[in-house]
């Protein structure tokens, strides 16, 4: 359904317009967000959550060497939010030299993205149930099922003339398991999403991916405890995907190469990788969960390569990073919602694949680990340190897959690993949505092919 926002934009513009004028404001910006969403959690079969809502709010921000940033969610409060964003930045004003953004010219454009299908809240929930019971199998001592789905409906406007409005629908799928024996827990699970409608669930095998995930916690009951030491190491898709999100991802955002806090700052044009390697940041590929087309700065999204050829060749940024760094702005400015001010955020970030088969590369590496999944981690971008444990790993012996190990982490510096990497898998994916944080929380979506590189090995 598309929504319609009830708001007087004419009238938003026009008090904008005179109380910039009274506050001596060189710039602003509007952002209008209705957001309607649903969601069903289920927790060992039963519900936790069932939520339909829908939440409209405005937040304005001003630029006067600063920002001044205000939001309200009802329309008597509108106009005392604009004055307040106006006056902080009016008071916060810091000296040319130390700030700028880029203002730019005015773009006006209307993109409605819709999911083809939607369906009752009760076809949701009757979903949640049925995925939790095809989990409820002996040994799993716990299981959850979460379904979600959002239209975020935007209008955007600027003191240049800009008038944006776009609806961006996403939908995001959960299962998840733990399998006990005694003392010994182990987890599976799977995320499935994208900027798309209930089309998503109609095309996916439910009863294969519980059955899949049920089977990896359950054997992993069985597998052992890794080895230690410095391994070559084959991730697969999933594992590169939240490596190069959080190790190179965040250090490439241009806030924190902007104060110094990012191993990349001044690396521009300096070799980091192996040739061959190119990593990039693309909002643009149609259906991914962190996709869209405008930033929430009003800067149309743009695919960014961060490392061409294992060369660095770009920063992801906003209208303020790029005007302080002298680049040009690329449409990575991106908010939680309206109550929360734009921030340098990535979208889609990926490395692209190589011309390796799977099997080419575990002949290649002889010797090591095949680490399969995520389980989180740790990263330090301003040292360039990072941990992350897999899901499961694999013993590799002669070109061989042998034994399942459990709890297997991988460490190391996140420019060795990059220098490190001896081959690259032909089986790009990028199929793992989720949300990242940073004060805020954006959906995000990452991938790869299968990566051959080195990594200190221990468990956790």
């Amino acid at each position: 359904m598309e929504m319609e926002i009830d708001v007087d934009t004419d009238s938003l513009i026009q008090t904008a317009e005179i109380l910039a004028n009274r506050y001596g404001i060189r710039y602003y910006e509007v952002r209008i967000v209705e957001e309607t969403f649903s969601t069903v959690r289920s927790q060992n079969g039963r519900i936790d959550e069932l939520s339909s809502n829908n939440e409209i709010g405005i937040g304005i921000r001003a630029f006067n060497g600063a920002w001044g940033f205000s939001s309200a969610n009802e329309p008597s409060r509108v106009e005392k939010a604009i004055r307040t964003a106006m006056k902080i930045a009016k008071l916060s004003k810091q000296k040319p030299e130390r700030s700028g953004i880029h203002v730019g010219d005015p773009i006006v454009d209307r993109v409605i993205l819709k999911g083809r299908k939607e369906v009752p809240m009760e076809e949701k929930l009757s979903l949640v149930r049925h995925t939790s019971s095809l989990l409820d199998v002996d040994g799993i001592s716990n299981r959850q099922v979460a379904y979600m789905d959002s239209t975020v409906h935007q209008i955007y406007f600027n003191s240049v003339g800009s008038f944006i409005e776009t609806s961006i629908p996403r939908l995001r799928f959960f299962m998840a398991v733990t399998a006990k024996e005694g003392s010994n827990m182990q987890q599976s699970w799977k995320s499935l999403g994208g900027t798309v409608g209930w089309e998503l669930m109609e095309r996916t095998d439910v009863e294969g991916i519980a059955d899949e995930i049920v089977r990896d916690a359950l054997s992993l009951l069985k597998a052992s405890s890794p080895p230690a030491g410095s391994f070559d190491v084959i991730m697969d898709p999933e594992l590169t995907g939240v490596f190069i999100h959080e190790a190179l991802g965040h250090a490439a955002e241009a806030d924190s190469v902007k104060t110094g806090e990012s191993i990349l700052t001044g690396k521009l044009g300096e070799k980091i990788g192996v040739d061959g390697l190119n990593v990039v940041d693309d909002p643009t590929l149609p259906g991914k969960f962190g996709s869209y087309v405008y930033d929430d700065e009003g800067i149309p999204a743009k695919r960014v390569e961060i490392i061409k050829d294992g060369v660095l060749t770009g920063y992801l940024n906003n209208r303020e990073t790029s005007a302080v760094l002298e680049l040009e702005p690329n449409g990575h400015g991106r908010a939680q919602d309206y109550a929360h001010q734009p921030l340098v955020r990535m979208g889609n970030t990926f490395i692209e694949p190589g011309d390796w088969s799977f099997e080419e590369m575990i002949e290649e590496m002889r010797n090591g680990l095949y680490m399969v999944g995520d389980k989180g981690g740790q990263v330090d971008i301003a040292n360039g340190t990072f941990t992350f444990a897999a899901r499961e790993g694999y013993i590799v012996e002669n070109g061989e897959i042998k034994e399942k190990v459990r709890d297997v982490a991988l460490s190391g510096k996140i420019l060795d690993i990059l220098k490190d990497v001896r081959a690259l898998g032909r089986d790009l994916r990028i199929e793992y949505p989720g949300y990242c944080g940073k004060g805020q929380w954006v959906p995000v979506d990452d991938g790869g092919p299968h990566v051959l590189t080195k990594a200190i090995v221990g468990g956790v």
